[in-house]
């Protein structure tokens, strides 16, 4: 069995990646969304944007205690 040429694949490969269904899918997905699904992959830096998730998590936290104890 012969396998297809290589500018056979880079060409298959890059009509997928203009699919219609992709481009939705990345509309329909929120900033805070791509960032949980790069924080939880296998990417270089990926535990850079999880630590980043947590603070501003923890930061907004403490904003919503900070108001919360002003508004008395």
């Amino acid at each position: 069995m012969r396998l297809p040429p290589r500018w056979f694949l880079v060409i298959l490969l890059s009509a997928c990646a203009d699919s219609p269904q992709i481009e939705k899918a990345r509309a329909d997905m929120t900033q805070r969304e791509r960032d949980s699904t790069i924080a939880n992959s296998v990417l270089p830096g990926a535990g850079v944007v999880k630590r980043a998730m947590n603070t501003a998590d923890a930061q907004a936290v403490r904003a919503a205690a900070y108001e919360a104890i002003s508004e008395r």
